[in-house]
């Protein structure tokens, strides 16, 4: 079967099930696994954020309306010459990845119709289902079903290692101007890991919030994670909170308990490594390990 991915989370999923051998196209997101750079491009971003700040992406995008539907283009002929059957897409962000409706435009322009799987997670379990779905469309479901039970014995450890503990409050940011408060599956997140979401519910669509409102919510402990940002980038742009009034009066900035983690790998995309972040939202909140090691490239204090 010749895949083309136009989603990075779907990436993971293919890669997840051992299709990435499968896979002859993706999009210029798409940086995991290792190796999947040799994997042809057939996306393209209209906007640079590499040059542009969190205020002017955003401006660029659609501002506080959260419409993008300009954000992407898709090769139409590269797409044609990769002569794909399956294209995976999206219908949850059209910020966060090229859109379910760009991508059946697209397809309708090729002789031979692949077939389109859009996969739009809003729950931590509805991630996992999709784990299953793609299995089918692969033709692979015991090895779905098996990575799923691997998945969910993850969760279900990183919950019995904070069972008991204290639950810091905890509010985590996926953009920095405007601010905006992670919801779909990163609520959960913080859950499995012992703490208490503010701010955004499970499931959540969410919009821009005001400072006051991080400001009332008094957090314990504030995650900084904004979707498509490295710790790196995030840290360039880091005064744009540093210089709000009454920084440093939160709760989560007077006790050192800010802090940066690498979003793009394990909380802006619905893919299987929304467990690592679990896993490492344990670390953070409770100090605790219940995979590998946390690093400094996943999360680190400010």
């Amino acid at each position: 079967m010749r895949i083309v991915s136009l989603l990075p989370a779907a990436t993971d999923l293919v890669a997840e099930l051992g299709h990435l051998g499968d896979l002859v196209g993706r999009t210029h997101e798409c940086d995991w696994p290792p190796g999947v750079e040799s994997v042809p491009v057939v996306t393209a971003a209209e906007v640079d954020d590499a040059v542009l700040t969190s205020r002017e992406i955003s401006d660029a995008v659609g501002g506080s309306a959260h419409r993008g539907s300009s954000l992407y283009s898709v090769d139409t002929a590269r797409l044609a010459e990769l002569a794909p059957d399956l294209v995976l897409t999206q219908d949850l962000c059209e910020v966060c990845a090229v859109s379910y409706t760009r991508v059946a435009e697209a397809v309708r322009m090729l002789d031979a119709g692949p077939k389109v799987l859009s996969l739009e997670p809003r729950r931590l379990t509805e991630v996992l289902g999709c784990v299953t779905t793609l299995g089918d469309a692969l033709g692979v479901p015991e090895l779905a079903a098996e990575r799923v039970r691997s998945l969910t014995a993850r969760l279900d450890a990183v919950r019995a290692r904070v069972a008991g503990k204290p639950r810091p409050r905890v509010v985590a940011l996926e953009w920095l101007d405007p601010l905006w408060p992670a919801g779909h599956w990163v609520p959960e997140q913080i859950t499995v890991a012992g703490g208490e979401p503010l701010l955004a519910a499970p499931g959540e669509h969410t919009h821009p919030i005001t400072w006051d409102a991080v400001v009332a919510a008094r957090p314990d402990v504030l995650l900084v994670l904004p979707c498509g940002f490295s710790p790196d980038r995030t840290a360039a742009e880091f005064d744009v909170l540093t210089a709000l009034p009454g920084w440093a009066e939160l709760p989560a900035v007077r006790t050192g308990a800010v802090w940066l983690l690498d979003g793009p790998a394990y909380f802006n995309r619905p893919g299987p490594r929304v467990v690592r972040g679990a896993e490492v939202l344990a670390h953070v909140l409770h100090g605790v390990e219940t995979g590998p090691p946390v690093s400094p490239a996943e999360a680190r204090r400010t």
